[in-house]
């Protein structure tokens, strides 16, 4: 997770200064995005939480998650195009999908099944650190 995390630093700090807008623009961006991870971060602390203690709001609250990652789709299709934005959007709901795999198998002390969804939410991970490396390219700026 820590490389995801440093992905999305660096990403953020490049795609702020990479696209070909005013600077007024950029920090907007710049911004929007920061407020959208931000957003992730709530969002998912909330999902595990609910998940967890069993709360009401257990089944409202992925779905929320799961806009979130539409939403930082959506971001980032105004510079990198329709298909990046709908690619992050595809990565990002699997990673929250498979990580809803692990939470339940760890609720009910099913170690081989969490072990098991662990490898496929590592690869995701990295799927998502590469597209994320990709998108600090120029090719990959929308134009």
């Amino acid at each position: 997770m820590k490389t995801i995390s440093l992905i999305v630093t660096l990403f953020l700090t490049t795609v702020a200064g990479s696209a070909k807008r005013t600077p007024s623009a950029k920090a907007d961006f710049r911004d929007a995005m920061d407020k959208l991870w931000d957003d992730h971060v709530t969002w998912t602390r909330l999902c595990i939480v609910s998940a967890a203690a069993n709360l009401p709001d257990k089944d409202p609250t992925p779905q929320r998650l799961l806009q979130n990652q539409a939403d930082i789709g959506n971001a980032i299709k105004p510079v990198y195009g329709d298909a990046a934005g709908e690619k992050l959007t595809g990565l990002l709901k699997d990673h929250i999908m498979i990580a809803t795999e692990i939470i339940d198998a760890a609720k009910v002390g099913d170690s081989a099944k969490k072990d098991e969804a662990a490898n496929p939410w590592k690869t995701n991970a990295d799927e998502i650190a590469t597209f994320l490396r990709q998108c600090q390219s120029e090719e990959l700026v929308a134009r």
